[in-house]
């Protein structure tokens, strides 16, 4: 079967309600654990703001803090992989473009995808 817009499409639609759904998923078991008292749960200080805690603010930390089965951590997981789908999504039309050798598309997806990675890696 060939490549084409809907065959594309398909698979794109396919990929965003997937990344989705887990991302939902594994956010709700976060929060039931979270809310059933699991793992570290400090009182909240509403007087003085705290910024987030060094482990939620890098991959690295969210991904070992999970390991650890820590609630928040799972939270943080589930939203990072909501980010990244649309982000996925991006990459996935370039591939069906390369796959429909429609060259101009090609080359204004990935323009999109570098503009995405570089907000979300290296600008501050």
């Amino acid at each position: 079967m060939a490549w084409d817009d809907k065959r594309v499409e398909t698979w794109v639609g396919i990929m965003l309600r997937t990344g989705v759904m887990i991302a939902a998923a594994i956010v709700l078991i976060g929060g039931v654990l979270y809310l059933s008292g699991r793992g570290p749960s400090p009182r909240n200080n509403y007087r003085h703001f705290q910024g987030e805690p060094a482990q939620y603010t890098s991959l690295s930390g969210v991904v070992h803090n999970v390991n650890l089965h820590e609630p928040r951590s799972l939270i943080m997981l589930g939203l990072l992989i909501l980010i990244a789908t649309p982000v996925a999504r991006v990459g996935m039309c370039i591939a069906g473009f390369l796959l429909e050798r429609d060259r101009m598309y090609v080359v204004v997806s990935t323009a999109v995808l570098v503009i995405l990675l570089y907000s979300l890696f290296f600008h501050k």
